[in-house]
């Protein structure tokens, strides 16, 4: 899927990235069963953007980012700030891309300090010395807005929000270039969500950092991202910036996703076509075709036998507006 930019606009590039697992059918009767995970993901993040990614949960959003950060195997290509990664990644290209995770409390060390914590990405990589390191974190902890005595804490002695300014701290011990956030706000408060992500923004802008934003929540996609890609059962079904994708949503799962909130906006009238219809529901899943075969309004036998491809419908308008749907590959109707 090409966008037009020059390489050098691009920090990470997906090309057909694929992801599965084997596991066993039954200790009784055996054999393997591949359990497919993604399907030929191929989008590009630019620098400085704040990318979105979302999706039902077990749709593979956090498949993909553990893909990218290089904690599981992968088929397909990855480039990073213009050059190919593979499994085996050198100290440089791993600097280059954190991962911010969900749950900050599994995710810190709980018998280590805070300053300890943050120091520790510096003495694997071998950067600086005592004194240097300590420099970086006290400058750390005040990009994250929290002040020197945090060092001497434990991650049970802080709130959720702090627990997760300090899981950021960490992953901008390195300085990366794009950092991966893993739904980093759904086990927080609502009122907590919105200071990390005021915090996020800012970075962005101060730091020029790129990001993934992985969530569920549509409402902090449109907060924070400047574009958005929806995933359905491993594939990418839309992209478009972020504005689009709310106005004029095209594929069918999108409208579903968009049609169970209201905050955003007003919501626009919705004909029986636009929703997923009961009748729906009863399709057999299609093994070939398009992966929302069964849970689609609209689906004709083509759909059953043919997966679509992304294609995009605002080209003639000079659109970036992709959407993988049989109905809507030649169509402009949305604008």
């Amino acid at each position: 899927m090409k966008k037009n930019m020059p390489e050098s606009d691009i920090i990470l590039q997906l090309e057909h990235l694929s992801s599965h697992y084997i596991r066993r059918k039954s200790a009784f009767w055996g054999g393997d069963e591949r359990k497919d995970i993604l399907n030929d993901v191929s989008f590009s993040i630019r620098r400085g953007e704040a990318f979105g990614l979302v999706g039902e949960s077990g749709c593979g959003k956090s498949t993909l980012a553990r893909a990218i950060i290089g904690l599981i195997p992968s088929d397909g290509t990855i480039m990073i700030d213009g050059e190919s990664v593979l499994q085996k990644r050198t100290k440089e290209q791993r600097k280059k891309v954190q991962i911010v995770f969900q749950d900050p409390l599994s995710s810190l060390n709980p018998t280590k300090k805070i300053g300890w914590i943050l120091e520790e990405p510096l003495r694997i990589h071998g950067i600086g010395d005592r004194a240097s390191r300590l420099r970086r974190v006290n400058e750390t902890l005040e990009l994250i807005g929290l002040d020197n005595t945090f060092r001497d804490r434990y991650p049970s002695e802080l709130s959720g929000g702090q627990r997760q300014r300090v899981s950021i701290g960490e992953a901008l011990m390195l300085r990366p270039k794009l950092i991966v956030a893993d739904e980093p706000v759904s086990a927080l408060d609502v009122s907590v969500q919105s200071q990390i992500l005021n915090l996020m923004e800012d970075l962005r802008r101060s730091l020029g950092l790129s990001y993934l934003f992985i969530s569920h929540n549509l409402n902090v996609i449109y907060y924070l991202c400047d574009r958005t890609a929806v995933m359905y059962m491993g594939q990418i079904v839309e992209l478009a910036d972020v504005q689009t994708l709310f106005d004029l949503p095209a594929h069918p799962y999108t409208k579903m996703l968009l049609s169970a909130i209201s905050e955003i906006g007003s919501e626009p009238e919705k004909t029986q076509k636009d929703k997923i219809l009961p009748e729906a529901l009863d399709r057999e899943p299609s093994k070939t075709g398009c992966a929302f075969f069964a849970r689609c309004p609209n689906a004709c036998e083509k759909c059953k036998s043919i997966s679509p491809e992304l294609v995009n419908i605002g080209e003639a308008l000079k659109k970036q507006h992709f959407v993988c749907c049989h109905c809507l590959a030649h169509s402009t109707a949305n604008y």
